[in-house]
């Protein structure tokens, strides 16, 4: 008898279960088909077009297509290598996302801390909505906004500083000058926007900690350093593992819109490269090329930022 419920407890553990999973299927089956348009948009603009990397190991025809086309296995990257634009690209793009990640990544957690600590609700909603505005703007619009702004001739700051007595400075046209303008122009686009993961963190964090140090006298600052920011280190982790992933892929519209000729040593980077070279010179295999190697060192960088953050105690990504 003690045999047989033996056989049969399986049986009813493994019944059950299948149970549990038909009721959590009906019961929650408008979650699941809200899925379905997101997983076919990620199928149809992610995955499939992963099929159009073979084009970085063939010598690639519009006339022929992808089936037609002649494999030259490697040649393309012993040629992408042998460029020296390449390495311009590559360096510019790991300086410029390098020192973004310095300057623009702390900027919304500062500014989330501050948007928190505000305690009069309607100056509060107004800041965070002027914050957020520059994240909707066109970089073809904020590209004519800095023309207009620090044009070394009838620019609006040039003209301010003139009128001062001083000498116009060459913001777009002076290589470390563009630079500053390059990098606090990202700043102001995408700071306010970024701060919206940050003030959800923020709402995690048990209010009973903050009453606990107002008992202790802990003051503002105090608070901030001791609780805000450890309560939303797992965030800040996460989101620098992201950031990380994204340090060889820079926007285009970024520096090609900023950049010009006379700054060409910094604003040349692996986007604006491939785009010349795949659309104006029309060396598809090249460009693609170009994109392979730039996914490859992605992933490079998010698998380990990931077990580094494993090993200082952090959750990571997965």
């Amino acid at each position: 008898m003690d045999r047989s419920l033996a056989k049969t407890k399986p049986q009813f553990i493994a019944t059950s279960l299948k149970r549990r999973k038909a009721d959590g299927w009906k019961r929650d089956y408008q979650l699941y088909l809200l899925l379905v348009l997101p997983i076919l948009y990620f199928i149809v603009f992610k995955y499939v077009p992963m099929y159009g990397a073979v084009i970085a190991f063939q010598d690639y025809s519009i006339f022929q297509g992808v089936t037609g086309s002649e494999w030259v296995g490697f040649e393309n990257f012993r040629q992408l290598f042998e460029m020296s634009q390449f390495y311009i690209a590559v360096r510019n793009t790991l300086t410029l996302n390098f020192l973004d990640l310095v300057f623009s990544f702390p900027a919304p957690i500062i500014l989330a801390i501050l948007l928190n600590e505000l305690r009069v609700i309607w100056y509060k909603k107004l800041a965070q909505t002027l914050l957020y505005l520059p994240h909707f703007i066109s970089w073809i619009i904020i590209g004519g906004l800095v023309y207009q702004m620090f044009a070394t001739k009838g620019g609006l700051v040039n003209n301010l500083i003139v009128i001062l007595g001083f000498d116009p400075v060459p913001f777009l046209t002076d290589k470390l000058a563009w630079l500053s303008v390059y990098l606090g122009t990202g700043i102001w686009q995408s700071a306010g926007w970024g701060t919206i993961i940050y003030l959800a963190a923020l709402t995690g964090i048990n209010k009973e900690l903050y009453e606990a140090a107002d008992v202790d006298g802990a003051g503002r600052l105090k608070k901030m350093w001791y609780i805000t920011l450890p309560g939303i280190r797992s965030t800040i982790v996460v989101m620098l593992i992201m950031q990380l992933g994204h340090i060889m892929t820079i926007g285009f519209e970024r520096p090609f819109v900023m950049g010009n000729a006379l700054v060409m040593d910094y604003a040349e980077v692996i986007s604006t490269f491939v785009y010349k070279a795949g659309l104006q010179s029309a060396q598809f295999s090249l460009a693609t090329a170009m994109g392979l190697f730039q996914a490859l060192v992605a992933v490079i960088f998010v698998v380990a930022a990931n077990r580094i953050a494993k090993r200082f105690g952090e959750q990571g990504i997965w």
